[in-house]
Formats: C-alpha cells, sequence, structure tokens
C-alpha cells in the first residue's frame, strides 16, 4: 500500500489555515469499484452516543457538478451501506455531511462518484448514480446542524495507485486561486516548473501542490550523464488569451564554464519530427483560466561531465511579457543507460516521439533495388514506363499465374496511357509536354515531373514509385487564363485480362461488371478509389488532393471520415463510371464542370499500388502454424503449432499497445518458448492506446495531435481523469483496462517504432500481431525494418474484422489495407466473415491474399475447411473445437506438403479439374504424387468426375491411386478411380491424393 501524507498547511500568501492532516492512500483494489466508485474518504467518529455524526469532507474534488453525483456511507464493521444520510452542502471544494453512525464509534467509508457499468461490455459507459433521499423523515428531522463536529477525516483513499487524484488532481479553492493571482498583481501569466514525475493534467484548475508551492521562478532538477531528461512549465493565463507560446533555451553552464548546449533542448509542444520523419512548428494558444503544459526534453550528452548546470528558459507570448525561469540540473557521475529508457515512468522515452529511426527507404527484402533505363522503372516482378506527360504509358507484371514464381513474358496491366483530361466547351485541353524529368533514382525510390502545358492550363506532374510497388502522385493544375471547364478527369485504360475482379467502390470483391457507376459520399463510406485485377496483375488507386487525412477506422469512421478532395469530389459533381469495350475496361474518374479563375490551382493528386507484390510463399504457409492464446509452452507445442501470438490483457502483456510494462515477464516467456523450438509475436498496434501509458497526460498536453476528439465517456477512470474531448475505445475488464483512440497520424508513431525496436533488442520478440491497422505504409515499412534488423525473424500477421459496415464506412479489409500488404506475412480475414454465403471471387480478392502475393487463414466461426483448403487456408488454433486445424496439419506433414506447388483453380492449365463449375479444385504437386483440394459452391448435393490431364501431372494412370485418407472432422476414408463419381455435399469437398503405386 503506497501511503502519502499531504498537510493541509496552506502557504502564507493565501491567509489561510486549515488544521486537519489528510492522508491520501493508494489501495490494493480492497473493494469493487463498478459498485461503489473508485474512491473513498475515511471517516471515523469518536466519543459520540448520537445517532448523528457530523463530517466536514474537504475533498478538492475535479470532477463538475459533484451535486448531482451520488455517495454512499458504509459502516466498516458490517460493511453495509448506511440508509440514514443527509447532505446539507456540496462543492468541488468540500461537502457537510451527516449521517447515523450505526456501529458507534468506528470507522466509516464514504464513496464518492459511485457508477454503475455492463462489466460484460469492451465498450463500456460508467454512469453515475443520481443522488436520492435514504434517510427516513423522522431521522432527517432528528438532525442539529448546528452541532460539532464529531466525525473526523482520517484518509482519502483510491482503489489503487492509477486511480488516485493525489496529487495533480488535487484542485486549489477559489480563495486559494484568487489569492494567489492577488498576490501576484501585475503579471499576464503564470509559470508554474513542475518536475517530470507529476504529470500535469488538469486542464481547468491549478492543483493544491501548485499553490503549497507558490509561483516560483526556478527549477532544480537531478540527472544523469546520457539521460532523456525532461521538465514541464505549466502555463496559467490570469488577464488574457496567450497567443502562440514559445519556449527558448539558454545553454546550461556550470562554474567552471563547461556547457549543456540549447541544440539538445526542445519542447514537445511547439517543435517536433512527424511520422515521414519531417521537421515542424506547433502554435500553442492558452486560454484565460485554462493551464497548458510544456514538456521541455534535454537529452544529456553522455560525455556531460558531472556538476550542476544553470540556465534558463524565456517563455514568450505575442501579446504578453516574457517570463524568465531559472533551470538548474545536477548532473551526477552515473551513466544513464540507453538514455534512461528502461525507466519510462521518468518520461524518458518522450523523445522518441521525435524519432526519425528507420525512416531512410531502404530495400525490404524480398524486394530488390529500382532499376532505371530510360523512361522505365523495374522493380520486382514488375515494371513501369512512363509516357512523356509523366503519367504511366506501360505496367507490366511477370509473375506466372500460379503466382509462385516469375514469367519472362510480361502481362500488361494497361492498354494505353493513363491520361488526366480537361475538357472544355470546345473539346479537350491539348497537352503540350515537357517530358519526363528524373530528380531522384534511389535504389528505393525513383521520383520524377513533368511539365504540361495547354491554351488555358498548365499541368505540373510529381511523381515516385517505391521498390515495393507503390507510386505517388501529385498532379498541379493551374489555370492559365479563366476557363470553364466541363470535366477534368483521369482515365486508366485497364487491360481485360488484368481486370478480371474489383474491390472498392461501394462493391465487395467480386467479379468485375461490365458497366458500374459510383459518386463520392464520404460522411458515410470511407471509398475513394477501387483495386482491379487478375491474380498476377492488377492495379489499386486512390483519389487524393493536398488536404488528405487518413480517417479513422474499425468502428470509429464515422467519428473522422475521409475529406471529399476539392479536386476529384468538386462539391459532389465528381465519381467514377467504368465501362468495358472491347479489349479495355475504362476507369474513368470524372470531377465533372467547374469555372476556374486565372492562377486558381486544384490537386488532382493520387496513389497507386501495382499487384501482386512478390510471390507467394507457401512453404511458409505449411511450416509456420499460429497459436492464439497465452498458454502453458509446453501445451503449445504438443499442439503442432510453431508461433505463438501473444494477444494484449494476458499476462505478460496486460494493456493495449503498451506492451513495457510487464516486459521482465514477456522476456521470460519470449526465452523459454526460443529454448522448446517457438517463436513469440505479441499484439502491438496502433488505433487506441491504454490508460496505463506512462506519457498519457504529456501527449494530451499536445491538444488533438496524438488523441482524437470525441464526446468523451467510457470507462469511469477515462472520465475522472481524462474528463472529456475524447473517444473512449477498448476496455479489458479482468485487468480494467481502459484505452483512447489515437487521433490517426502522429508522433505516436515515432514512438511505436522505438518501442518495437525495444522490444526487438530487450525482449527478443519475433514480431507482432497486427488486429486491424490505423497507420499508414511509411510507418509500416519502419516496423518492418526494426523487427527485421539483426537476422531478426519478424513476422507480420494481420487480423481484420469485415470492414465493410456502416460503422467502419463499407470498404473492404483488403482494399483498406492493401498498402500494407507488402510487408506482411500472413492474412486473418477474419471477424464478420462469412464463409458459407460468400463467392470464390469473394474469396480470392478479400480473404485469401493470393493476388498480392500473400496466403491467409479463417476465423469467424472457424472458417469452412474445405473451401480454405482450396486457398491453402486452415484456421488456427486454438480458435474453436469443432474446426480443429490438427487434423489438417496432420494431412500435410503425412503427405510432404513442403516443396509442393500450388496450381489454384484459377490457372487455366491447371491438371485437375472437375466437370461442375461450381466444384472448384486446386492442386499441391510433386513428383508422382499430387494434393487435390475440391471445394463446393453448389446450392445442392452433386457427384462430379475429376478431370485429370495425366501427362501435366507426370503420373502414370496405370499405376495410379486416387484416396481421399481419413482426416477428423472432414472427411472418412475412400477410394475413387479415374472417371468415377465423387459424391459432394454443398458447401464441402475433398482432400484427394494421387499417387503412383
Amino acid at each position: 500500500m503506497k501511503q502519502i501524507l499531504f498537510w493541509l498547511l496552506l502557504a502564507g500568501c493565501c491567509n489561510v489555515a486549515v488544521a486537519q492532516e489528510i492522508k491520501y492512500v493508494s489501495k490494493n483494489n480492497d473493494w469493487d469499484p463498478d459498485s461503489l466508485g473508485n474512491h473513498r474518504v475515511v471517516i471515523t467518529v469518536n466519543h459520540t452516543d448520537s445517532k448523528v455524526a457530523k463530517a466536514f469532507i474537504e475533498w478538492r474534488r475535479n470532477d463538475a457538478h459533484p451535486e448531482n453525483k451520488d455517495l454512499f456511507v458504509v459502516d466498516s464493521a458490517t460493511n453495509k451501506i448506511i440508509s440514514n444520510v443527509s447532505v446539507t452542502s456540496i462543492s468541488r471544494e468540500s461537502c457537510t455531511l451527516f449521517f447515523e453512525p450505526v456501529s458507534g464509534d468506528q470507522k466509516y467509508f464514504v464513496y464518492y462518484l459511485p457508477y454503475k457499468v455492463d462489466r460484460k461490455s469492451n465498450y463500456p459507459n460508467a454512469k453515475y448514480l443520481k443522488p436520492g433521499q435514504t434517510a427516513s423523515n423522522d431521522w432527517v428531522q432528528s438532525i442539529n446542524t448546528a452541532i460539532i463536529e464529531n466525525a473526523r477525516v482520517e484518509s482519502i483513499e483510491s482503489i489503487n495507485a492509477i486511480n488516485s487524484f493525489y496529487p495533480m488532481e488535487v484542485i486549489a479553492t477559489k480563495a486559494e486561486t484568487d489569492s494567489l493571482i492577488h498576490q501576484n498583481a501585475g503579471r499576464s501569466y503564470f509559470v508554474f516548473p513542475e518536475d517530470r514525475l507529476h504529470s500535469i493534467r488538469m486542464k481547468h484548475d491549478l492543483s493544491q501542490r501548485w499553490i503549497l508551492e507558490g509561483v516560483k521562478n526556478i527549477f532544480a532538477g537531478d540527472v544523469k550523464r546520457g539521460e532523456n531528461y525532461a521538465y514541464q512549465l505549466g502555463i496559467y493565463p490570469v488577464t488574457k488569451n496567450l497567443k502562440d507560446v514559445k519556449i527558448a533555451f539558454s545553454a546550461l553552464k556550470s562554474k567552471t564554464g563547461r556547457q549543456i548546449s540549447s541544440k539538445v533542448m526542445s519542447c514537445l509542444n511547439t517543435n517536433g519530427v512527424d511520422f515521414r520523419g519531417g521537421t515542424f512548428n506547433h502554435s500553442v494558444d492558452v486560454a484565460k483560466g485554462d493551464i497548458q503544459a510544456l514538456w521541455c526534453l534535454v537529452n544529456i550528452p553522455s560525455t556531460t561531465l558531472a556538476g550542476t548546470y544553470s540556465g534558463y528558459v524565456t517563455v514568450s507570448a505575442k501579446n504578453a511579457e516574457n517570463t524568465k525561469i531559472g533551470i538548474r540540473l545536477t548532473v551526477g557521475k552515473a551513466i544513464a543507460v540507453k538514455g534512461g529508457v528502461n525507466e519510462p515512468w521518468k518520461q524518458t522515452r518522450l523523445t522518441w516521439l521525435n524519432s526519425a529511426i528507420a525512416q531512410k527507404n531502404e530495400i525490404i527484402k524480398p524486394y530488390i533495388p529500382l532499376v532505371v533505363k530510360d523512361n522505365s522503372i523495374a522493380l520486382l516482378g514488375r515494371k513501369v514506363i512512363l509516357d512523356k506527360t509523366g503519367f504511366p504509358k506501360n505496367i507490366e507484371t511477370y509473375f506466372t499465374p500460379e503466382m509462385t514464381s516469375f514469367s519472362t513474358t510480361a502481362k500488361q496491366v494497361i492498354s494505353n496511357p493513363i491520361e488526366l483530361k480537361a475538357e472544355n466547351s470546345n473539346g479537350l485541353e491539348q497537352w503540350q509536354s515537357k517530358g519526363v524529368k528524373f530528380v531522384e533514382t534511389d535504389a528505393g525510390t525513383v521520383k520524377w515531373t513533368a511539365e504540361n502545358t495547354s491554351a488555358n492550363l498548365q499541368m505540373d506532374v510529381s511523381g515516385s514509385l517505391e521498390f515495393d510497388g507503390f507510386s505517388s502522385y501529385a498532379v498541379k493544375v493551374t489555370a492559365l487564363q479563366d476557363v470553364n471547364l466541363n470535366d477534368i478527369r483521369m482515365e486508366i485504360p485497364f487491360n481485360k485480362d488484368a481486370a478480371k475482379y474489383i474491390m472498392g467502390l461501394n462493391l465487395k470483391g467480386e467479379k468485375r461488371p461490365d458497366h458500374y457507376e459510383w459518386k463520392w459520399d464520404v460522411a458515410h463510406k470511407s471509398q475513394d478509389g477501387a483495386w482491379l485485377g487478375d491474380v498476377n496483375a492488377g492495379l489499386q488507386y486512390s483519389l487524393r488532393d493536398e488536404n488528405y487525412v487518413r480517417p479513422l477506422n474499425t468502428n470509429f469512421y464515422l467519428q473522422k471520415p475521409l475529406l471529399l478532395p476539392t479536386s476529384w469530389g468538386n462539391d459532389g459533381k465528381g465519381g467514377v463510371n467504368i465501362t468495358e469495350n472491347g479489349n479495355t475496361v475504362l476507369v474513368n474518374n470524372y470531377s465533372g464542370s467547374r469555372n476556374l479563375k486565372k492562377g486558381d490551382v486544384l490537386y488532382y493528386n493520387f496513389t497507386m499500388l501495382i499487384t501482386p507484390f512478390h510471390p507467394i510463399n507457401t512453404d511458409f504457409q505449411w511450416a509456420t502454424r499460429f497459436y492464439h492464446k497465452y498458454d502453458n509452452i509446453d501445451t503449445i507445442k504438443a499442439t503442432g503449432a510453431t508461433v505463438i501470438n501473444i494477444h494484449h490483457g494476458t499476462p505478460i502483456n496486460p494493456y493495449i499497445n503498451y506492451p513495457f510494462i510487464a516486459h521482465d515477464a514477456m522476456k521470460a516467456y519470449v526465452d523459454e518458448a526460443h529454448k522448446k523450438g517457438l517463436k513469440v509475436k505479441i499484439y502491438n498496434t496502433v488505433r487506441e492506446l491504454s490508460n496505463s501509458a506512462y506519457e498519457t497526460f504529456a501527449m494530451r498536453s499536445l491538444g488533438h495531435e496524438i488523441y482524437s476528439t470525441g464526446k468523451g465517456g467510457g470507462y469511469s477512470w477515462l472520465q475522472e481523469h481524462i474528463s472529456d474531448d475524447y473517444i473512449a475505445a477498448w476496455y479489458v475488464p479482468e485487468v480494467r483496462d481502459a484505452a483512447i483512440i489515437n487521433s490517426g497520424m502522429s508522433r505516436w508513431h515515432n514512438y511505436y517504432v522505438e518501442g518495437m525496436n525495444w522490444l526487438v533488442q530487450n525482449v527478443g520478440i519475433d514480431g507482432i500481431y497486427l488486429d486491424d491497422v490505423a497507420f499508414d505504409r511509411t510507418t509500416m515499412k519502419r516496423i518492418k525494418r526494426v523487427l527485421t534488423q539483426d537476422g531478426h525473424p519478424g513476422i507480420i500477421d494481420l487480423h481484420s474484422a469485415n470492414q465493410y459496415n456502416k460503422n467502419d464506412g463499407f470498404n473492404n479489409s483488403a482494399n483498406l489495407y492493401m498498402e500494407h500488404f507488402p510487408y506482411l506475412n500472413r492474412l486473418w480475414f477474419g471477424e464478420y466473415f462469412d464463409y458459407e454465403k460468400n463467392s470464390p471471387d469473394f474469396f480470392i480478392t478479400e480473404v485469401s491474399g493470393i493476388p498480392f502475393g500473400l496466403m491467409g487463414e479463417m476465423l469467424q466461426g472457424g472458417g469452412n475447411p474445405y473451401r480454405g483448403m482450396i486457398y491453402g487456408m486452415t484456421n488456427r488454433m486454438p480458435w474453436s473445437d469443432n474446426a480443429d486445424p490438427r487434423p489438417i496439419w496432420k494431412l500435410w506433414d503425412d503427405f510432404g506438403m513442403k516443396g509442393t506447388k500450388m496450381i489454384g483453380y484459377w490457372v487455366e492449365n491447371n491438371p485437375v479439374k472437375t466437370d461442375n463449375p461450381e466444384v472448384l479444385a486446386t492442386i499441391y504437386k510433386k513428383d508422382k504424387a499430387v494434393l487435390v483440394s475440391i471445394a463446393s459452391w453448389v446450392k445442392t448435393d452433386v457427384n462430379v468426375k475429376l478431370l485429370i490431364d495425366w501427362k501435366a501431372l507426370g503420373i502414370d494412370p496405370a499405376k495410379a491411386t486416387i484416396i481421399a485418407p481419413e482426416v477428423k472432422n472432414f472427411q472418412p476414408t475412400a477410394s475413387f478411380k479415374d472417371g468415377e463419381d465423387i459424391p459432394v455435399q454443398t458447401g464441402k469437398g475433398w482432400l484427394i491424393i494421387i499417387k503412383e503405386k
């Protein structure tokens, strides 16, 4: 039990004295907070035979309107709630309370902020109970309000340390605040220096800690050599709103002339490094009466000699006087290990928010360096040839239809160049192009520009292509004179053979329709483009402008949706139509009519992903078997699993997306697993962040850079400590882990990458399990680099619940996350995916991962094992007893799947087909043997025949056996003859081995 003594003897400047001593105590979960609340006052009644006890409680609450919230008085002797209670005055500062001391001289607990919550929900909303009369009228009438207080406050207790309000959320009274302002008349604002261990939390109240300490003009701290040190300056405007608050640092000097340069100092709130590695400045305004914490970072060089170093910081605002605060740091002889990041409670990791680790666009295996020749750019399995306009003239892929290797013959993704066309009343603007100019030709990135002009417009094209197949275009269209336009549109003429399927634009993964129309609806739909492709060739594109911001996803799209691109959207006039004409599928991305004035600028930006990214790795699929649960390692190994996924809410990873608190236990588990031949990955992603993060309030001081704006609510801790303006996220009742939604792309991603780097180096994790993703491909590349450093495997598997619903903006999971696919090892799509009602086209595009170079697994209800196997998929352990993958794993091992060649039903020359187009067959071929997987989409039971090309199989039919081995919960033993009917139940299938005797 942590116990803190707090003397309420106020500073002399306040001219107020309170004779009572109050202890603030953090308990060890001694009561049920979900019925009594997280806080209580301990009161002792002494020397009374009266039926009425009177207590004055100076609780200094930070919540608004305590008069609207109930409180309970509990008898400690019986642990029962006392009915006869009367509150005669209540405010945020104090309360006068009368109650019946039913057990006489004894301790009584006053529980305040009691609430009720649905403990089964992962998105609870605590409701604070309203006050009501429980006392009898007779007892109330017996109260003599003038009686002397006979109940003494001994302490104020919180259910545990994280729920404690002490000391930074214990408010100053109005009288104390007014007195402080009076004593320091003439100042526009106060600056309260504060150490790193007491994060400034309250936005609208001074803490009593500051009243006791008074307004100081110096800060002193102790620091180690090489330590990432932090301190705070609390800015409190008292006469007016402050505009553009800044901090200037001086060097810190010792008496002997040594110094700590101001270059190692920064303010987290005003300057930083964004998630792409660029620097930025941020303007900080502070409203009168509010408190703004400014976090100051000093990365002490390890070469600094021990001693005391002094200097100052100057706080300035555009509309107020400057304030100097002296800074005195005493540097000890000890050297901090790695900047002190192993002690994160000291805020030593705040510097990670400005990290640029792994930003350099170095090649990541299996990708290869880009090769530029004339106007062509070659990359792994693909090639882009640029037109003189700067747009692609040709896009080629070199993957075999099986997707297991490369071909020497190119498959054309587009049949003609991609064009941006501007049309006026007289016809098309005729572009005069100066040709492509390459401005960067690095191994990982190639960049180019192209200037194009017409009679009325100038089009400046800036394009780039990266080693994984991602291409980005900034297209600036400037009006050279006033012009009325009927349309500006981008036409993508797909080769029909490379546009078999479509996914996006309000279409699920399916066969592409011959004609299709789509309009923008960003308020409801997270749709700004689509993927069109075949298994071994395709293109995803997204339409954007210069103001693009990544929206929220996974249940929260409607709270921060896409911004309608000014260019493409054109106030709702824009849209997409798709038309098949001969061998071309024209995707017309139009923006509609508009009038431009001379000098007007529009940005018709877009991104592209050229698919597939790499061949599928079938051997990895057969050998790598996930166990998705924290469990005894020997138990896991006995199942045949090879990789353990450790979710949050477990003993070694209790807090969501903050796997740093139980890291010692995690390391011990990882070490044991490694000794026994297993790998361990952990749940760690970005979308929400645990309230247990040490840096929570430092990041709250950044406004909405890291945490999203919202309506608040959620679990009690959030309401009591974050208060307002946030979105409550996932909650784990077992550990009372209450998360907050992140705002999207922010410096938290820098911290996230640094954190993953730390986990690889210090814990030895083998990768991460991603449960939906709220960051972009820049962060994904950085993560892959740190996970695979020094030979670490860096396995990443991505799970997604089906995003095609209202709350997620009707986006296909595979379309939403395709930018991450180049760096994944496995898909797990996923919850709310229907494996029974959806077509093979849905399976191949939205579930399997095969058109992108990946393989997957099934989740919802264990999946359909028959249909899954034609894509090489099972479910994973230990999802459900009725969908145990181990019998199929055993068949894989018995047959010897390693080294087999997978030839899917989508391959035209597959040597084994069935005579029913709705019963599909995929084979796994090796020398003189083949495993045939068949699955039915016929709505009734049918008989089918296998159509076998024996020569292509390399098997003599006269010596062949056709046997279905017994697979528990899948199929009985059976044998068949060539040409014999095979009965197939609806929705099911067979695994059949054909081999020579």
